[in-house]
């Protein structure tokens, strides 16, 4: 007994003593606890009383892991598994029985969707009504067989095998609702025929649910083709038109019965992103798009056999028609709707993490009340100005060149990222992409500023090691090699406009006069990944951009809605500016929430504001200062600004700011017959050569002079630059001497109230980045201020 009660104790931790006697020893008589017991050694006494009392110590511990371990058997685990699944098959079994394929028809639908209202930013004035159902079912009979295999191919190319539901996207956008980035896709044609016919567009946990269980059950009770009819003739396609037939004649003016194969293709294309992928409307980017998706339709229809590769190989990419009129959407409005719904799609995206088709569906025929930040007043003006400084100036009959200038321009308040106006072209319906949003064209030198940005912002310096500022000097020799910081050549030697050389110049100068060999430079100076950084957080889009010297001439594409968000980042002193159309967007069944237009610092204050005191040299002294400086409705704004025309005459643009408002125009050379290729503008209007400070910076000064406080004053932070230093310049060819002035200093009074002092800062005396090839390197000039110059006595108005 004396034994199994000690092996007891043991195991019980040491909570209860064993009898203090050693295996296989006698008792010590009389139970006399100092005895030494015969045999055990007083240590291995010592010993086993030291193992009792860590075991109490730690059998506490030792029980509570053993209950844990107890608690998570595999056995238990296993049970809970096999339990928890068998709840989820009773509960889908019990809601399989409960939810019944609801009755719905393609009318109803159609009647349930309501016109979109569009208004003014006043929240009275209406805009618009846009909304107006084009459906019309056709019997799938009607519909050409190889017609019906290209959106099979394009959705689901497992359609006529499953059984209406795919499980791995359906539990993938059961799993994203939940998590809140919403469905995703993944959908089967039955599961969005059923979301398009029976079911709402919410992004519920619910919603999902139903669909799963009603896709399951009109598999059962319907046919492959009558599921694939209603799928057709429900989607939405774009251009207001709902069903195949309906687009049909909305993008090709057929019936769908004469539909080919390559236009089912491109039917079947459009369901991912209906107004992304519209042909006429597209960015190069939507186009690219588009024609893999529509390739992508094609391949999979030879990869399943129901089309012959060899007469694949033979189809080329139909191009659809120009979209009808639409009432409401005429002159401006068709554009100004566009970039709504487009802004609110996106938000939509963004908000709900939903795909483009879903997003569109939930914003077109929706009943939104969508109020715009257009300003009324300001939106007439800037059509008035367009006409009367540009259209009404071009004739096609007597110049056919004038036929293929298109226009666009948009006004951005820069304190609150408003979009208060916008030009997106003649007519909506006469020229559906919007010039306003399209970034196909360069923006050419309104880029300069940028580059000047990053140098300041980066603290850059000169191969010399000088810090690159205002003052600094440059050589503007004509196709002068750049040349790296070790002083190797780089591959680029840029032309300036005319081949006209500056020589030895300021950064000023440089900017007044446009000098592609000056800013080439200066962009390896600072770095070209760090301009083409700086130029991402202003807001270009540079993603897909090399940062290569060639980027200082503005190759990149962009859009004047761009360019004004750039422009009212610098004009709000650095603070990010993301032009928004949207003020709000009401629904009666869910809200939105409309970003902060304004957002973080991305570049200093500093920095942007001697950007700003350097651009207003451009307009009191350099290529802008006929249109605007010398206009005579300027009324005295204080003006900054950039002119700029890209190789070839393809684009001319200029962009410039008062206090209170900033505006960018680009107009674009685009052949007037389709596919619409850029083309050059020589010649148009008139005139040799378009160039940013003409018709754009005419069409600038027209608006903004109309639309501007007078009186208003720039706030800025910086000691360099036109708007705070007087400027004389020496005539471009001759070297400085101590004589006066060539030419008198500009009249006008700064664009910022100088200092008191005599201005007796001088340009920095370093020798020019790049020696030039012909011609010993001149002297920096010492006694005359050299910090600007006035317009080129040669030929006004030059710039690239």
């Amino acid at each position: 007994m004396g034994r199994a009660e000690d092996r007891r104790a043991r195991q019980r931790g040491g909570r209860r003593a064993a009898p203090g006697r050693s295996s296989g020893s006698p008792s010590v008589a009389g139970g006399d606890p100092s005895a030494t017991v015969v045999g055990t050694p007083p240590a291995a006494q010592g010993g086993r009383a030291a193992a009792r009392r860590a075991a109490r110590s730690g059998g506490r511990g030792g029980a509570g892991k053993g209950r844990i371990r107890r608690l998570f058997t595999w056995k238990k685990i296993l049970g809970t598994f096999l339990g928890t699944c068998l709840l989820a098959i009773a509960a889908f079994i019990g809601l399989y029985l409960y939810v019944d394929v609801p009755s719905g028809n393609a009318a109803a639908q159609a009647a349930q969707r309501q016109s979109n209202v569009y208004k003014y930013s006043d929240g009275k004035t209406t805009l618009a009504r846009d909304g107006k159902v084009n459906r019309e079912i056709v019997d799938l009979s009607k519909v050409p067989k190889e017609v019906r295999d290209t959106f099979v191919a394009a959705e689901n190319k497992s359609f006529y095998n499953d059984n209406g539901i795919d499980l791995k996207g359906t539990a993938r956008g059961v799993l994203n609702t939940l998590m809140g980035k919403g469905a995703q896709g993944g959908s089967t044609i039955t599961q969005q025929y059923v979301k398009n016919y029976y079911l709402s567009q919410e992004q519920t946990v619910s919603r999902k649910l139903k669909e799963i269980v009603i896709s399951l059950k009109v598999d059962r009770q319907m046919s492959k083709d009558d599921i694939l009819a209603g799928y057709i003739n429900t989607s939405y396609y774009g251009r207001g038109a709902y069903g195949i037939q309906a687009a049909a004649q909305a993008y090709y003016r057929v019936d769908a019965d004469k539909l080919s194969v390559e236009q089912g293709a491109y039917l079947a294309a459009l369901l991912q992103a209906p107004s992304q992928y519209d042909w006429q409307a597209a960015s190069d980017t939507g186009r690219k798009l588009v024609t893999a998706r529509w390739n992508y339709v094609l391949d999979n229809m030879v990869e399943e056999g129901w089309l012959d590769k060899a007469e694949r190989q033979g189809m080329t990419f139909p191009e659809p028609k120009e979209p009808k009129p639409t009432a409401g959407r005429e002159g401006q409005k068709g554009y100004l709707i566009e970039l709504a719904n487009e802004q609110l799609i996106s938000q939509l995206m963004k908000q709900d993490g939903i795909t483009r088709s879903e997003a569109e569906s939930q914003v077109v025929d929706q009943g939104w009340t969508i109020t715009l930040n257009i300003d009324k007043k300001k939106q007439a003006q800037l059509e008035k100005a367009v006409k009367a400084q540009l259209t009404s100036k071009l004739d096609k009959k007597k110049r056919p060149v004038d036929a293929d200038v298109q226009a666009g321009a948009v006004s951005v308040d820069p304190k609150t990222g408003k979009v208060v106006a916008l030009y997106g072209g003649v007519d909506y319906f006469k020229h559906y992409t919007s010039n306003a949003t399209r970034t196909d064209y360069q923006p050419a030198s309104t880029f300069k500023p940028v580059i000047l940005a990053a140098a300041l912002e980066e603290s850059a310096q000169t191969r010399s090691g000088k810090p690159i500022t205002a003052n600094t000097i440059y050589d503007g020799t004509s196709k002068r090699p750049v040349v790296d910081s070790d002083g190797n050549k780089v591959g680029f030697a840029p032309e300036n406009e005319d081949d006209q050389d500056y020589g030895p110049i300021t950064v000023q100068t440089a900017m007044n006069k446009s000098v592609n060999s000056v800013f080439a430079q200066m962009g390896v100076d600072v770095g070209m990944k760090n301009v083409m950084d700086v130029a991402g957080r202003l807001g270009m889009d540079t993603a897909k951009e090399q940062a290569v010297p060639a980027q200082t001439l503005g190759t990149m594409g962009a859009s004047p809605l761009q360019m004004a968000g750039v422009y009212a980042t610098l004009d709000n002193h650095g603070k990010k500016v993301t032009p928004s159309i949207l003020k709000s967007a009401e629904h009666n069944s869910r809200t939105v929430d409309i970003p902060d237009p304004v957002g973080e610092q991305v570049i200093s204050r500093e920095a942007a504001d001697t950007v700003t005191s350097v651009l207003t040299g451009v307009v009191d002294d350099g290529t802008a200062q006929r249109a605007v400086a010398n206009n005579p409705e300027h009324e005295g704004q204080k003006v900054a600004g950039k002119t700029g025309t890209s190789d070839d005459n393809k684009s001319a643009w200029f962009t410039g700011y008062t206090p209170d408002l900033v505006t960018s125009v680009g107009l674009f050379g685009e052949d007037d017959k389709s596919p619409h290729p850029q083309v050059k503008m020589y010649g148009a209007g008139g005139e040799p050569r378009v160039n940013g400070g003409g018709f754009p910076a005419e069409i600038w000064a027209a608006y903004m002079f109309g639309v501007t406080d007078p009186d208003a004053r720039f706030d800025l932070n910086t000691d360099q630059g036109a708007a705070v230093q007087p400027t004389w310049t020496p005539t471009p060819t001759q070297e400085p001497t101590t004589q006066e002035p060539t030419e008198e200093p500009t009249t006008q009074e700064p664009t910022e109230t100088p200092t008191t002092e005599e201005p007796t800062e001088t340009p920095t005396t370093e020798p020019p980045t790049e020696e030039p090839t012909t011609e010993p390197a001149p002297t920096a000039p010492t006694d005359e201020p050299t910090d600007d110059i006035t317009v080129d006595p040669v030929r006004p108005g030059n710039e690239q």
